[in-house]
């Protein structure tokens, strides 16, 4: 009986088994037809968008926020001051403008006239009510880390309209704080959101936790009523389900597909699909400080073990482009010029072997926790070994996975979802960072994110995050070998769906601006 080769069968194995389940990053592109939005918008109707859910926990807190579904709830119920565009810049939603002093360390935010769904205006002191209750170190609210630069007991409101943020120390980027996963304003001293009142683009009608969320749409929100009527938003937790739901007519959006089922309905005419290209970064970790990886050589020869296609093609099912060892392809700031890592098996020899390092063995940490982690562990194994590497690959739990490889092993499976590069940098890599899964710990790159956050010229500061960029590309921890395709699937009848609009970021899941035909 004939037998693919080893190499053969794991590409075949990951095209068969991934599934996208990793929060979206930067990146364009879609399958849909050009015309298929070409009509113009129609009032009315109910829009049934299914996604996968939590379970009977749910909660409407929008500060609670955690799974795709929280972000799509809270976004049709609440604002932010600000959220993020296709590259990850922050741009103005709830703040009508925000403006630094020289030494960038405090900020006048002015807000836009908005109101509650229950007529109330929203104001400087919801504002800092809501930023206050993130950032009680009392709760485990996701966004309080983002708000940490802020010093909240010295911040006030100028006037209803007027915030002054005073921060711990400058930060340039200050913006990316207002529009931080989960910053959403709610009405000053809310804490019951059983049937919660926001200002966003639609009104609380009914909740029932792990199945439904009605709403009707808000005719006085501030950028304009939504087209439809109602929004149920529902959940499924298998995305089999997602898409007979779909494909039976329970649905009219789906989200979160696998490549294998978008390519089986692609050019169907049942459903459209909608493909983001360069969502989310995938990728390997090496941990600089201890050995094998405190040695640049061996971390610059594993950059140049992978073969980055390969990769792409059998883990992420070809639903992806290849990466060059830097996070945020395609976003702000992101250092487009610098040349494409190439597989070069002799120069990863010969750097092994300078590093003393001939006939290493290394342990590569994965878990099914993500969808392509496994197959991709196993065909770096198969690259790995044609340089003279053996590497074992050890699965882990999925529960205690992201645990433990952020201070254990040496060497693991990473992903990573969409934030500004100035996120990434502050919170992987500086020495004080908490989720500094390389151990990459350099006084003197602390100092360039320092100088760049306290320099005002955008060109002079690009200059120095292009600095620390070339510095990680170089030798840093972050083997990012690719960027995988985000997809969701609409039923022909729905129109509108963002063509460049990654999870996260404020043009995904806009249910306002969508309508059925």
């Amino acid at each position: 009986m004939n037998q693919l080769p080893r190499r053969q069968f794991l590409l075949t194995a990951g095209a068969a088994g991934l599934a996208l389940t990793a929060a979206a990053g930067c990146g364009t592109g879609s399958t849909r037809a050009p015309a298929a939005d070409a009509a113009s918008p129609r009032q009315g109707g109910r829009l049934r968008a299914v996604f996968a859910g939590g379970g009977s926990n749910e909660t409407l807190d929008p500060h609670l926020t955690n799974l795709f579904v929280d972000a799509a709830r809270a976004k049709a119920l609440f604002d932010k001051l600000a959220d993020y565009g296709s590259d990850l810049a922050a741009v103005p939603r709830l703040a009508e403008s925000w403006e630094p002093d020289a030494a960038l360390r405090t900020w006048t935010v002015r807000l836009r006239r908005a109101a509650f769904h229950d007529g109330r205006p929203v104001t400087a002191d919801d504002v800092l009510y809501s930023y206050r209750r993130i950032a009680d170190p009392k709760r485990a609210f996701r966004a309080r880390a983002s708000l940490e630069p802020i010093d909240l007991a010295a911040s006030r409101a100028l006037d209803p309209a007027t915030v002054e943020f005073r921060l711990k120390r400058p930060y340039a980027e200050f913006p990316n704080v207002l529009a931080a996963f989960g910053a959403y304003v709610v009405p000053d001293g809310t804490e019951d959101f059983t049937a919660p009142v926001g200002s966003g683009p639609f009104r609380f009608t009914s909740f029932t936790p792990g199945r439904s969320l009605l709403l009707t749409r808000n005719p006085d929100h501030w950028e304009g009523a939504p087209h439809l009527d109602e929004l149920e938003l529902l959940v499924a937790a298998e995305e089999s389900a997602r898409v007979n739901a779909l494909l039976g007519g329970q649905a009219d959006y789906a989200h979160e597909l696998h490549p294998a089922t978008a390519r089986a309905h692609q050019g169907e005419g049942k459903i459209e699909i909608v493909r983001l290209r360069n969502s989310a970064m995938q990728g390997f970790v090496m941990k600089t400080d201890r050995p094998p990886f405190d040695d640049e050589r061996v971390r610059r020869a594993f950059f140049l073990i992978a073969d980055r296609q390969e990769l792409v093609d059998g883990a992420l099912s070809g639903a992806g482009e290849i990466g060059n060892d830097l996070f945020g392809k395609g976003c702000q700031y992101y250092p487009a010029g610098l040349p494409q890592r190439a597989q070069d098996l002799e120069q990863a020899r010969a750097l092994l072997r300078a590093a003393g390092a001939g006939n290493l063995r290394v342990t590569l940490d994965t878990s099914p926790v993500a969808a392509g982690f496994v197959e991709a562990a196993g065909i770096f194994k198969e690259q790995a070994a044609e340089a003279g590497v053996t590497v074992e690959v050890k699965v882990g739990s999925k529960d205690t996975y992201w645990k433990d490889v952020l201070d254990g092993g040496t060497f693991a499976s990473y992903r990573s979802g969409a934030m500004p590069i100035e996120s990434h940098l502050s919170q992987r890599l500086l020495s004080t960072s908490t989720t500094n899964a390389t151990h990459w710990r350099r006084p003197d790159f602390d100092e360039l994110y320092a100088q760049a956050q306290s320099t005002a010229d955008p060109a002079a500061r690009t200059a120095l995050y292009e600095r620390m960029q070339r510095r990680l590309h170089d030798g840093g921890g972050f083997l990012v070998w690719g960027f995988a395709d985000w997809i969701v699937a609409t039923a022909p009848r729905v129109h509108g769906v963002a063509q460049d609009a990654p999870a996260n970021t404020l043009d995904w899941a806009r249910f306002d601006r969508l309508w059925l035909a």
